[in-house]
Order: structure tokens, then sequence, then C-alpha cells
């Protein structure tokens, strides 16, 4: 048994690098999103506060199957948009999904900061602009720093899913193998498991140096 654990993890590995590399790609522009769609929400203009809350409900009320299998079949069908290869697809669909997610991260980290830090910064004369890069947004991102970790970890488990339109990771290679070695497929799916969890341990490291970090709270 361990000689064939050994011998499906290598067949495995040949999915390794789609994983990670959407994974990677995926969570800078997640990140990048709750940012951007997290201080929309914060905005004075009403009308870019309500295209973002409009984006936000819709990505997270809908599952990542569905937005998934829309990106890739009927957004090229209804609106003859080519988003790109397989790989970007996946990409996109992971990033926005898990994106409004972390914006409502983002904003809550930002309003929860005392609000005797703004008028602080108002009493230094500071523009909003000032007070939110100088002042609030330090704060706030320690406040982010736990559950970015988690959401990171939720976004690797995610990017699973684009093995549903072809694209060649490690649970594809996985369903191959278990497709051509029925007798095997539970030691199969063990070592797709056991993958995973190897390349999560070091966010779920990066995790609980959040915490700490985060425990050491904002000023008062």
């Amino acid at each position: 048994m361990f000689d064939t654990g050994l011998n499906i993890l290598s067949y495995l590995s040949q999915g390794l690098w789609t994983t990670i590399s959407i994974f990677l790609t995926a969570t800078v522009i997640s990140f990048a999103i709750a940012f951007v769609a997290g201080l929309s929400r914060l905005s004075g203009n009403i009308a870019i506060r309500g295209f973002t809350a409009f984006y936000v409900e819709v990505f997270r009320g809908t599952s990542l199957i569905v937005q998934l299998f829309w990106l890739y079949y009927a957004v090229p069908m209804l609106f003859d948009i080519n988003l790109g290869s397989n790989w970007w697809v996946g990409v996109i669909a992971v990033a926005l999904n898990y994106g409004a997610y972390m914006s409502e991260v983002v904003r809550t980290s930002v309003v929860s900061v005392d609000k005797g830090q703004t008028e602080a910064g108002i009493a230094l004369n500071l523009s909003r602009f000032q007070r939110m890069r100088e002042i609030i947004l330090p704060q706030a991102l320690r406040l982010m720093l736990p559950e970015f970790g988690n959401y990171s970890i939720q976004i690797l488990k995610g990017t699973a899913l684009v093995s549903l339109i072809g694209l060649t990771d490690i649970l594809y290679y996985g369903d191959i193998y278990r497709s051509t070695n029925l007798s095997e497929g539970p030691i199969a799916y063990l070592m797709v498991l056991v993958m995973y969890f190897i390349i999560a341990l070091p966010l779920i490291w990066l995790s609980k140096k959040g915490e700490k970090i985060a425990k050491k709270g904002v000023a008062n």
C-alpha cells in the first residue's frame, strides 16, 4: 500500500503546478478585488457603493460552481466575450468569488477602527485619503490578517473545482487515476487529500501568525 501511495502521489504531481499557479494568481487578484470593493463600499458616491454592493451580493449569494460554468459557457455564448484560456477562466471565477467575500473583511475591519483615530486625523488637518493611508488602513490590516489567512486556505480548496472545466490540476489526475484503477480509487483520493493538506500547511502557519498579530489590536 505504501508503494502504491507513492506511485499515486507521483502521478498526481503532474497537476501540482496547475493547482499552485491558479491558487497564487487567484489569491493575488482576489486580495486586490477585496481592497477595491471593500473600500468602495465606504465611498461617498452612491453609484459606486450600489455597483459594488451588487457585485458582492451576487458573488456571495451564488455558488462558485455556477459562476465557473457561467464564465466558461454562458459569457462567451451570450456576450461574445472570450476570457482567454480555461486557466484564466478558472482564475477569474475563483478570484471574483473570494474577492467578494474578502471585501466584507476589508470593509468591517476599516469600520471597526476606533472613530477617535479619524477624529485625531482631522485634528491634524489630514485629508480623507491621508487619514485612510496613514492611520486607518495600517490598523485595519492587522484585523484583516487572520481572515485573509483563512480565506487563502479556502481559495486553495476552491481551486479543485477547476477540474470541472478540463484543467489538469491535482483532482483532475486523481479522477483519471481512479477511473483507470477502480480498486485503488480510495487510495487515490486519500493521496489527493494528502497533497492538498501539504500545500495548505504553510497557509495554516501564516494564518496562525496573523492571529497573533491581530491580537495586539488597534489603538483606542
